[in-house]
């Protein structure tokens, strides 16, 4: 019992927060339809053309919007109603999903659509995830925050697991469409939510919106080594050795319809990996960690590129994201234990940016690679230069190796301090 003690997740936040709880919940419904949609567009798009360099077009499509617009989003959750900016991005996207149905039931769906569905949804993610980010950081303790990363992530998994099997078998035996309107229904649950959701108080002294804004927040993001570690070591990690592009070829070699396994396999590992983070809140060497877990997530996708048999593929691609669910704990309590209030939504935005960069180039680069050399020399060769960036990374930040979460909190609160005996 007491080994189980240590390792069970806390599931204290869902106790103690109303508004966590709807957040919680109505993201767990909308984001089973959404993993739907996203592993249903590569497989439409590789069906459509039967070309890597097409699949892997779609993530750089989605990149540039997502860029640009977290730092807007970034900015705007600073200074504006948070709620309302989770609720007209979640209409947008919504809107995005009704786009996807229409050409699917088309007799000949639109590639370009593709690219403009993929890149508006980027764009609404881009404005809203900031302004999510943030506000969990209001309505949740400090202490509590590696609990909250378990919990994100065990949505996250549930989603991953369920929702890619399924629509791998959809897409093959009923159609894209059919998943397309599954997508579009749950975002009932996240509408209700967002709708649902306290009164938030702004933020006291807020800057104003604007390009002086963003660049205040760039810097100081740019200033504190263990946070720009963050951002780095999983840029490195996810650029050089993010392989889901290569899924629908893959597929192509399993068996078709195995295209949904290869995601869910994506799910199943970080669920693993969160159900036992007990033990993370008792780590106080966030970034030593962050390393560590992005050293074994590359060698974990380089046996993952040499297995021939589908299990074991599985069973390697699993072991890497609960690799990378780690990393992310640890990441996101770095974030959410260190940044100033009157920063968290600048800086989220900076997060989103680093956290998608990667995978979104990662899977451009991995089906430009493959296309010249092949899929596994794509995803081993990446898996190799991942460890090898992670090693490098780790000689170059030594703040960041040897960051230690108790004192970034007490710089936090001392900041949060400051900033409001200044507005009084």
């Amino acid at each position: 019992m007491g080994l189980f003690q240590h390792l069970a997740v806390d599931i204290t936040p869902l106790k103690i927060s109303r508004d966590y709880r709807l957040l919680f919940f109505g993201q767990l419904i909308s984001f089973f339809g959404s993993m739907m949609t996203f592993v249903v567009i590569p497989v439409q798009m590789y069906q459509l053309t039967g070309s890597n360099f097409a699949v892997g077009m779609l993530y750089g499509v989605e990149f540039v919007p997502m860029f640009f617009l977290s730092f807007i989003g970034g900015a705007l959750a600073d200074a504006v109603d948070r709620r309302m900016m989770l609720r007209l991005t979640e209409i947008g996207q919504t809107v995005v999903t009704a786009i996807l149905l229409i050409n699917a039931f088309l007799p000949d769906p639109h590639i370009w659509l593709l690219y403009v569905a993929v890149g508006l949804h980027a764009a609404f993610a881009g404005l809203q995830r900031p302004s999510y980010e943030a506000l969990i950081q209001q309505i949740m303790p400090s202490e509590l925050m590696s609990a909250v990363s378990a919990l994100n992530s065990i949505r996250f998994s549930i989603g991953f697991i369920i929702s890619p099997a399924i629509a791998g078998i959809i897409i093959v035996n009923l159609g894209a469409q059919i998943a397309y309107a599954i997508d579009f229904v749950t975002f009932a649950a996240s509408l209700v939510a967002v709708w649902m959701l306290g009164p938030v108080t702004l933020i006291e002294g807020a800057d104003k919106p604007g390009l002086r804004s963003i660049i205040d927040g760039f810097k100081y993001a740019m200033s504190r080594q263990e946070l720009l570690g963050t951002y780095i070591v999983d840029i490195n990690a996810m650029f050089f050795a993010m392989p889901m592009a290569l899924f629908p070829a893959l597929a192509m070699k399993f068996g078709e319809s195995s295209v949904g396994l290869f995601y869910s396999a994506m799910g199943f590992g970080p669920l693993i990996a969160s159900l036992t983070s007990g033990w993370t809140k008792k780590i106080h060497r966030h970034g030593l960690f962050v390393i560590l877990a992005a050293a074994l997530w590359g060698v974990a996708i380089t046996f993952f590129g040499l297995s021939e048999s589908l299990w074991m593929s599985l069973g390697f691609l699993a072991l890497a994201w609960a690799f990378d669910m780690i990393s992310g704990i640890f990441r996101a309590t770095i974030w959410n234990q260190t940044i100033p209030m009157r920063l968290r939504g600048r800086l989220a935005g900076i997060e989103m940016i680093s956290y998608l960069t990667g995978p979104m180039l990662g899977n451009a680069k991995a089906g430009i690679v493959a296309s010249y050399f092949g899929v596994q020399a794509a995803i081993v060769s990446g898996g190799i230069l991942a460890v090898i960036g992670a090693g490098a990374l780790a000689l170059f930040l030594p703040k960041f190796l040897t960051y230690d979460g108790r004192e970034g909190v007490k710089l936090k609160e001392a900041a949060d301090a400051k900033s409001t005996n200044n507005v009084h």
